[in-house]
C-alpha cells in the first residue's frame, strides 16, 4: 500500500498552482472586479453566485454554499477522492508525487509513461468499438439487438457502448501497426495469442462495454453476446497492469457523474443491467465485474454513499453471494451506513424487471422489499443450525457472534448482540452487565479527560472568531504580533480558543504561506469544517461587519481582540479565587494574586 503524501509537498503544490487556471479549464470564468464568477458547476442556476478569489486561492458559491481550495475543487468537480486529487494537481503541474518512508518504490517515468499510454490507447480502443457500432457493415445487428433491449442512443452514447466486429483481427488491423504496438494490445488483452504464435482480437461479435475507472479512464472492457449460442455470455477483460476486476465497479464513475452526493448505490451482477436501469432514470446502478463483491467493492462504495443495496437473483447461487458480500462487508458497517439485500423473483433481472414495472415501482421495490442486514444475517444462520437443540443453539451463537464481532459500529454492533439474545432466548443479565460496564468507563472517562472543546460559535463576532478570520485572511499576521500568544491562554476560557492557538502556532511558524495553504494544513483536523466555513462565509464581501472590521488596521484588530481575551481570562481567574475565598482555603499566594486583580478592577 502507498504511502502518506508528504504535507510539505501537497503545500508546495497548492503554491504553485492557480485556482483560476484549474477552475477556468473546467468551468469558464469571467472577470468581476479583483475576483472570477461563473454559474456554480454544483447546483442549478441562472445567475453566477460561483465566485473564485486569485488572491485568497479560493472559491465560494453564495448559492449552494460550496467552497474550498484547489484540491477541494477537484475532488468535488471530478468527482475524486483526496490522493487522487493531489495526483491530477502533480499530474497538471508535471511533477512526480513522493511518499513517504515505509511506502511502495516511487513510480519511475518510464512506468509512468507507460500507464499513461496504456490510458490512451484504451480510450482509443473503446472509440474505435463505438465507431463499429455506428460503420461497421453488420452494424444493424448489434443496433437492433439494443433497441430490442429498449436502450436509448443517448444511454447507449453515456456508457459509450460500442460493438467489437466478428472479423478477427478488427482492433489488430486498426492499432497494431508495429511490433511495440502489438506488445502493448496483448498486454492489455485486447488481442490474443494462440499456442502458433498467431495475434487476433480477444473481443469479437460482442456488444462492447467500456470500464471506467474512478477518473474515467477506460481500463477495460466486458463483452456480450449477441446471439446465446454464439459462446459465454459475457467476456471480461482479463487482469492487466491497469485492470484489477477486484478493485473496480462497473458504472460507479457514471453514477457519481449524476449525483454530487449518492443517496444510494445499488449493486447489479451485469453490465445489461446497469445501463438498462440507466436507460429507466435509476442511474445509480453498479455491476462487480465477474467476480463476488469483494471488501475493497464495499469500502469504495462506502466513500461514496451511506446505504448500499445488493440486488441478487432469488435462487441459491444467488442468495449465496449474497453472502459472501455480508461476509466482506461487516468489517466496514460503522454507524450511519447501510447494508441491505433485495433478492428478485425467479426468472428476473434488473434489466427485465424495471422494463416490466418501470422506475417508480422498482424504487418502491427496492424501499418496501430490502432486507437489512440484520434480517438477512440470522434467517441465513438460523436456515443452517438447529436452535431446537442446545448443541445447534450454541453453534449458532458460537459463529454468530464470531461475524458481529467484526463489525466496525459501536451501535450496530450492540443491535446485532440484542437480536442475537432474543432469538437465543438467552438471559440478558450478560448483555445488561457489559453495557453497565461500559458506561461506567464511559462516565470515568468524562471525568478524567478534559472537556471537549466546541468550535467556535458562527453567530457572534466574538475575539475569536475574528482572529481566526484574520489569521486565514492574513497568515503572517501571526508573525507581526509577537505579542500575541493565543496557546497560554486557557483553552477552556471560551469556545474555540484550542483551535485559535494551533492556527496561530502554525502561522508564526510558516508565514509565508497563503489562505489556501493554511487551510490545507488543517484538512484532516477535527474543527476543519469550522475554518473552512469562517473563511468561505461572505469570503469576497467587504460589506459585512467582519469586513468593517478588516478595513482598519488589521493588526490593531488582532492585537484588540487578543487584549480582549487576556481581560476575560483575568476577570474569570478573579472570579474563581472569589470564590475560593469564600471557603477560607486561599493560599497565600493565592491571596496576594486576587489582591492585585481587585485593584487592577477598581
Amino acid at each position: 500500500m502507498a504511502g502518506r503524501i508528504p504535507r510539505d509537498f501537497i503545500d508546495d503544490l497548492i503554491a504553485r498552482s492557480d485556482i483560476v487556471d484549474i477552475v477556468d479549464s473546467r468551468v469558464k470564468l469571467k472577470k468581476a472586479g479583483k475576483n472570477y464568477q461563473a454559474c456554480c458547476p454544483f447546483h442549478n442556476e441562472k445567475s453566477p453566485s460561483f465566485t473564485v478569489s486569485q488572491d485568497k486561492q479560493f472559491y465560494h458559491c453564495f448559492g449552494c454554499g460550496a467552497h474550498g481550495n484547489v484540491i477541494s475543487f477537484l475532488i468535488e468537480y471530478d468527482r475524486l477522492e483526496f490522493p487522487e486529487a493531489v495526483e491530477e494537481l502533480a499530474r497538471f503541474h508535471g511533477v512526480d508525487v513522493p511518499r513517504e518512508k515505509g511506502s511502495a518504490p516511487p513510480v519511475s517515468a518510464e512506468k509512468r509513461q507507460q500507464r499513461e499510454d496504456d490510458y490512451a490507447l484504451m480510450e482509443k480502443v473503446a472509440q474505435f468499438f463505438a465507431h463499429q457500432l455506428k460503420n461497421h457493415p453488420d452494424a444493424a445487428r448489434p443496433i437492433d439487438y439494443l433497441k430490442q433491449r429498449g436502450l436509448s442512443g443517448e444511454v447507449v452514447k453515456r456508457f459509450g457502448v460500442g460493438f467489437a466486429p466478428p472479423e478477427w483481427d478488427g482492433a489488430l488491423a486498426a492499432f497494431g501497426r508495429s511490433p511495440e504496438l502489438q506488445q502493448q494490445l496483448l498486454d492489455l488483452k485486447i488481442i490474443t495469442q494462440n499456442d502458433k504464435g498467431r495475434r487476433f482480437d480477444f473481443f469479437r461479435d460482442r456488444i462492447m462495454f467500456p470500464i471506467r475507472d474512478r477518473r474515467g479512464r477506460v481500463i477495460g472492457f466486458g463483452g456480450r453476446v449477441i446471439n446465446a449460442d454464439d459462446g459465454p455470455k459475457y467476456l471480461n477483460s482479463p487482469e492487466t497492469r491497469i485492470f484489477h476486476k477486484g478493485h473496480e465497479l462497473y458504472g460507479l464513475y457514471q453514477a457519481r457523474q449524476a449525483h454530487r452526493a449518492l443517496a444510494r448505490v445499488l449493486i447489479v451482477e451485469g453490465y445489461m443491467d446497469v445501463v438498462a436501469l440507466a436507460q429507466f432514470g435509476i442511474d445509480y446502478a453498479v455491476a462487480s465485474l465477474g467476480t463476488s463483491t469483494t471488501p475493497e467493492h464495499i469500502q469504495l462504495l462506502l466513500r461514496s454513499t451511506s446505504q448500499v443495496v445488493c440486488c441478487y437473483d432469488g435462487d441459491r447461487a444467488g442468495r449465496d453471494a449474497a453472502w459472501r458480500a455480508l461476509e466482506n462487508a461487516l468489517p466496514y458497517l460503522k454507524d450511519g451506513v447501510e447494508l441491505k439485500f433485495l433478492f428478485l423473483p425467479d426468472g428476473e433481472d434488473p434489466d427485465t424487471l424495471v422494463r416490466q414495472i418501470g422506475k417508480e415501482a422498482f424504487e418502491q421495490k427496492i424501499d418496501a422489499e430490502s432486507i437489512p442486514v440484520s434480517r438477512f444475517l440470522f434467517e441465513n444462520l438460523l436456515g443452517r443450525h438447529h436452535v431446537g437443540s442446545e448443541e445447534g443453539k450454541a453453534a449458532l451463537i458460537a459463529e454468530a457472534q464470531a461475524l458481529i464481532d467484526q463489525v466496525s459500529g459501536d451501535n450496530q454492533r450492540q443491535l446485532l448482540e440484542e437480536r442475537l439474545f432474543k432469538l437465543t432466548g438467552q438471559d440478558s443479565y450478560r448483555l445488561d452487565l457489559q453495557r453497565d460496564m461500559a458506561k461506567a468507563n464511559s462516565a470515568t472517562n468524562k471525568i478524567q479527560a478534559p472537556a471537549k472543546q466546541k468550535p467556535a460559535g458562527k453567530s457572534q463576532l466574538t475575539p475569536v472568531r475574528i482572529m481566526l478570520r484574520l489569521l486565514l485572511e492574513q497568515p503572517e499576521l501571526a508573525a507581526q504580533c509577537a505579542e500575541v500568544q493565543p496557546q497560554l491562554l486557557d483553552v477552556n476560557l471560551v469556545p474555540g480558543l484550542e483551535l485559535l492557538g494551533e492556527v496561530h502556532s502554525y502561522c508564526a511558524e510558516h508565514s509565508q504561506k497563503n489562505s489556501a495553504q493554511v487551510l490545507e494544513h488543517f484538512r484532516s483536523h477535527r474543527d476543519f469544517a469550522v475554518l473552512n466555513k469562517l473563511l468561505s462565509s461572505d469570503a469576497f464581501s467587504v460589506h459585512d461587519a467582519i469586513g468593517e472590521l478588516f478595513a482598519q488596521s488589521r493588526q490593531q484588530v488582532y492585537r484588540d481582540s487578543f487584549a480582549k481575551l487576556v481581560e476575560r481570562q483575568l476577570h474569570s481567574r478573579m472570579e474563581e479565587l472569589l470564590a475560593r475565598s469564600r471557603l477560607g482555603k486561599l493560599s497565600d499566594e493565592e491571596k496576594q494574586e486576587l489582591k492585585v486583580l481587585l485593584s487592577a478592577q477598581s
